[in-house]
């Protein structure tokens, strides 16, 4: 029972404010699944199953999309992860997902001036001139608000949206109980992994929900962009930056969904395409640190050909190992190799067993088969990309979360490109810039410096042997080694078999009162009487006719369950 798995009436509230909104927006079949219902109607509560009429002529995607937005920012927040796994959801999807970035209701001035006069220790009208009451922009976690430092410069506030710890903190609860619910009893939600999911979306809202990390992340990026003059970083002011407030030099571009506006500004707009794109090849590949979320409403550009990128409250890293696959993918996509495809893609399948990888590696055959013969310039990046994730989702297979993230930034730098330059076509930048990251790998300081590595892990694996093996039998000796077994549902398992053994256990009980208030009435001396019956019968009798009750309850609801 949701009860039961909840353990608390402390997010009885925001669990009945979920599951309202759910059923507004036509999902009152999923709120059943979950048992939602019937938990709040153990609570007191009332709910109406009747569906919305707005849901019914809107698109499963749509009606979504909607409910996460008026579920507040821990579910926007989920809406854009989502976004990030295309290979997990098909385009229609994806793009009702993209539309949680900018449609956010903004929080009034007067409730954001109160929390950052307590970050600031002053009121932010003595540090800041020219404050904007009116927001920027608002996301799912904060919003941006203009002003100038004394000095005059033009800066940014982002402000943490106030009150928005606690409801967050249920959310998370509830949608972990939600997803492990899921995962066990909806077979069609499993495939999506939903536990995995939760906990990278916590990962994520505790990153985004410190600014200073957001901040700490520009800096990195800046770093690694301080010898590229045509890469803009805002610059972060660290003495009035917390972990509720970013301060940040105010970017004056031209933002990359205003066509009209470059064009009047007189900048190249293939150049803008290309060194977009070397900049991200730059990030994940080279650095492996990169922007999660190059969107339009996060690219400027500035005089001389400049881009600036903002927000880097989604942030994706890769490691050492993790390039290099990319790599090799990428790489195999231009070159139209197979063998190297599907060594990568087992790579990153892990524990996911393909169920037919003969089928698998004939369908990636004809997949690249597919764009044989077509020139660069003919190449559609981004429709490529669409249909080997859409491959992924009919083997069911799943990527990692950063890569997920990675190939969602590919497709949209792709299609920025493509906005700027009809010509443009991302591959011709891609397959030179793999074939020297490739090659790179077999210089003689790379391959001396590979081997080295490995040559330092064998002899730490040889010297610590001795080592861990003394370990391994002293904690033999002691008792303290111990072997776990996680079998399948055995809690669940276990649950049924205490209910049996209760009902069981009432049954008797019920049966002996009966027989005994049954010897009771033939006896001459019954004691104290009560409406002309013996007390003491009457008394068994009741509790005999309380057990059945609760017997027949309890049956009646284990079917139901």
């Amino acid at each position: 029972m949701l009860w039961e798995t909840l353990g608390a009436a402390r997010d009885l509230g925001r669990l009945h404010t979920i599951a309202s909104v759910l059923i507004h927006h036509g999902m009152g079949e999923l709120v059943r699944r979950l048992g939602m219902g019937h938990f709040l109607e153990q609570a007191g509560r009332i709910l109406h199953w009747k569906e919305s009429r707005p849901a019914a002529e809107m698109s499963a995607p749509q009606r979504v999309r909607a409910a996460l937005q008026e579920l507040g920012p821990t579910f926007v927040k989920l809406g854009q992860v989502l976004a990030t796994r295309v290979d997990l959801f098909p385009p229609e999807w994806i793009a009702e997902f993209e539309r949680l970035q900018d449609e956010v209701p903004p929080v009034p001035y007067e409730e954001l001036r109160i929390q950052m006069e307590e970050d600031l220790g002053h009121p932010p009208e003595e540090l800041f001139r020219d404050l904007e009451t009116e927001p920027l922009a608002a996301a799912s976690i904060a919003q941006v608000h203009r002003a100038r430092l004394a000095d005059g410069t033009r800066v940014v506030l982002k402000v943490r949206r106030p009150g928005i710890e606690e409801t967050i903190r249920a959310d998370l609860r509830l949608l972990m109980r939600f997803a492990e619910i899921a995962e066990t009893e909806i077979p069609e939600i499993r495939r999506y992994h939903p536990v995995e999911m939760v906990r990278y979306l916590k990962r994520s809202l505790h990153r985004e929900f410190d600014l200073e990390n957001e901040s700490r992340a520009a800096e990195r990026v800046a770093a690694n962009f301080a010898s590229r003059a045509e890469i803009v970083i805002p610059r972060i002011y660290w003495q009035w930056t917390s972990k509720r407030l970013n301060v940040q030099e105010y970017i004056d571009g031209i933002p990359a969904r205003n066509l009209e506006a470059i064009e009047r500004a007189g900048l190249d707009r293939r150049l803008l395409a290309r060194r977009g794109v070397k900049a991200m090849l730059q990030m994940t590949l080279i650095d492996g640190f990169f922007h999660a979320d190059p969107h339009q409403g996060n690219l400027f550009y500035l005089a001389d050909n400049r881009i600036a990128f903002i927000d880097f409250g989604m942030i994706g890293s890769l490691s050492h190992l993790r390039r290099e696959q990319v790599a090799d993918l990428l790489y195999g996509l231009m070159m139209r190799e197979t063998d190297s495809i599907v060594d990568v893609l087992q790579d990153w399948s892990g524990s996911t067993t393909v169920i037919d990888p003969d089928r698998l590696s004939d369908d990636l055959e004809a997949f690249l088969d597919s764009y044989h013969g077509l020139a660069l310039k003919q190449l559609d990046f981004s429709a490529m990309l669409g249909d080997l994730m859409a491959l992924f989702r009919d083997h069911r297979l799943n990527l990692p979360p950063d890569l997920s993230m990675l190939l969602k930034a590919f497709i949209s730098l792709d299609g920025l490109g493509r906005k700027l330059d009809p010509d443009f076509n991302i591959v011709n930048e891609i397959t030179p810039f793999l074939q020297r990251l490739i090659m790179k790998r077999y210089f003689p300081s790379s391959l001396l410096k590979q081997g080295w590595s490995n040559l330092s892990s064998g002899f730490d694996i040889l010297t610590g042997l001795p080592r861990d093996l003394r370990r391994l039998l002293r904690m033999a000796r002691r008792g303290a080694l111990q072997v776990h077994v996680d079998v399948t549902r055995l809690d669940h398992f276990g649950h049924q078999l205490d209910r049996a053994a209760s009902r069981i256990s009432v049954g008797m009980v019920t049966a002996a009162l009966i027989i005994g208030t049954s010897i009771v009435m033939t006896a001459e001396e019954a004691g104290p009487t009560l409406m002309g019956y013996p007390l003491f019968v009457l008394l068994g009798f009741i509790a005999a006719c309380l057990g059945c009750l609760w017997l027949w309850v309890s049956i009646w609801r284990g079917r139901r369950e």
